[in-house]
């Protein structure tokens, strides 16, 4: 049976190639308030009756529904999977207390990001109590590993020395998301060295305008090996980066209380 192709006969009735019910899954997460037949048809660049049969698939185990509109959306199966996986991960269930204890003592965002290849996922986030200013970062988004605190933290710990820094940013393009965005290999490396030296990583208003940003590594399911990184987030007008950064021995200690014993 194909991989990633139509299927014809009995097996169409039971079965669209995996690929193109995955990528019809992707393109549904990206449409909150539902999309109908014929935009999903126009987005994957497939036939309609070949999405109508993928969207069939899906809605047969619960990851696709269609609203009172008569649009797509996903469906109630997938999200309790998906939220019922997240809350399990022993990452996000140790880090969880740890940012909410962050955001309360600072009065400004916590996060904690994993590195994957080139970006920063963030997989928890705690936001300051109610009426302070929240960032727009959400759990699940993406940004350039090489100008965040998170990226910079975990790439410090991936790419030991300036060999490996060159080998990994040479076959890439290196974002410029603001003025003081590192975009050459030869600068990133000089700041991965920095963060190693000092065990912690800074974001000057590198990823986005008038935020700045402090974050050191969290071991919460190796001793050795980071699991993720966790940072604290804040407008520069409200929580200049010194300020934050003469308050990462405390935000350290708060996170090794919640790591492996080494």
């Amino acid at each position: 049976m194909a991989d990633d192709g139509d299927t014809t006969g009995e097996d169409a009735g039971r079965l669209v190639g995996a690929g193109r019910v995955l990528a019809i899954l992707a393109e549904l997460a990206r449409h909150p308030d539902g999309v109908t037949l014929e935009e999903m048809a126009r987005a994957a660049a497939s036939p309609k009756p070949t999405v109508h049969r993928a969207l069939a698939s899906l809605a047969r185990f619960g990851f696709a529904t269609r609203n009172g509109r008569g649009h797509y959306v996903l469906g109630d199966e997938f999200l309790r999977l998906a939220f019922a996986h997240h809350e399990a991960r022993p990452d996000h269930v140790r880090v969880g207390p740890v940012l909410h204890s962050l955001a309360e003592r600072y009065g400004e965002t916590a996060h904690y990001a994993i590195l994957d290849g080139a970006t920063v996922v963030y997989r928890s986030k705690a936001d300051p109590p109610l009426g302070a200013v929240k960032l727009t970062s959400t759990v699940g988004g993406r940004n350039p590993a090489h100008c965040t605190a998170v990226g910079k933290m975990l790439l410090s710990h991936a790419l030991p020395d300036d060999a490996a820094v060159a080998a990994w940013a040479g076959g890439r393009t290196l974002e410029r998301r603001t003025g003081n965005t590192v975009t050459t290999a030869r600068a990133l490396a000089a700041e991965l060295r920095a963060t190693r030296e000092r065990g912690y990583a800074i974001d000057d208003q590198e990823n986005e305008p008038g935020i700045v940003c402090v974050a050191v590594p969290a071991f919460l399911t190796s001793p050795t090996v980071p699991s993720g990184a966790v940072s604290v987030s804040a407008p520069a007008y409200r929580t200049p980066l010194s300020r934050l950064v003469e308050q990462v021995p405390a935000i350290r200690a708060m996170v090794a209380e919640h790591e492996t014993p080494r």
